[in-house]
């Protein structure tokens, strides 16, 4: 299991700590409105994204059940979304602040309908996780553990703050194309 974690870690660190909606959302609701109400938006985003891993976990389950030889394809559309992913990440701009309402709805809202979040999770477990030969409860674990590297993203962007958006702001340009360059290093490997 460890061997499997370490084949997908680059990936999942990358996109789970990089700028996106959820954390985007964290850092803006602490930064607003400090811990105690920017809190029910992470937990909102938390909780929102166990439901959506849990869909995921299932779906790509029964896919590899039903549908064995179609998941090896699913290595190749992962690599081109991950590959398109890199060039968005190395050529963003910085984003202007989320202008939406902070509670636990907003949160859960946000995470359920992320594209970006859906599109990792599925990418993780047909490419990463269901080639290893893992059954369903070991896809459950792995879940956990991507759970466990999400909220500790959406705590660090929270607690960073305006700190961390000025940063970005100023130093955007080189930390994208090192984020953008690493993403594509780990489609290459994809593909090997």
């Amino acid at each position: 299991m460890w061997k499997v974690i370490m084949s997908y870690l680059p990936y999942a660190l990358i996109t789970t700590f990089t700028p996106g909606p959820n954390n985007l959302m964290s850092l803006y609701s602490v930064s607003s409105v400090g811990w105690k109400k920017g809190s029910k938006v992470i937990l909102g985003i938390f909780t929102g994204f166990m439901c959506l891993m849990l869909l995921v976990v299932l779906f790509c389950h029964e896919l590899a059940k039903y549908l064995p030889e179609f998941v090896k394809y699913l290595k190749y559309i992962g690599a081109i979304y991950i590959l398109w992913l890199a060039v968005h990440i190395a050529k963003s701009e910085p984003g202007e602040a989320l202008e939406r309402s902070i509670n636990f709805r907003s949160g859960f809202v946000l995470a359920i309908s992320n594209v970006k979040v859906i599109l990792y999770l599925i990418t993780i477990f047909t490419v990463y996780i269901i080639p290893s030969g893992a059954n369903f409860y070991e896809m459950l674990l792995h879940g956990a553990f991507i759970i466990a590297i999400s909220a500790v993203s959406w705590c660090m962007w929270g607690e960073a703050g305006s700190v961390l958006q000025r940063f970005l702001t100023r130093y955007y340009r080189p930390f994208n194309i090192l984020m953008g360059i690493l993403l594509a290093w780990c489609a290459v490997k994809i593909l090997m």
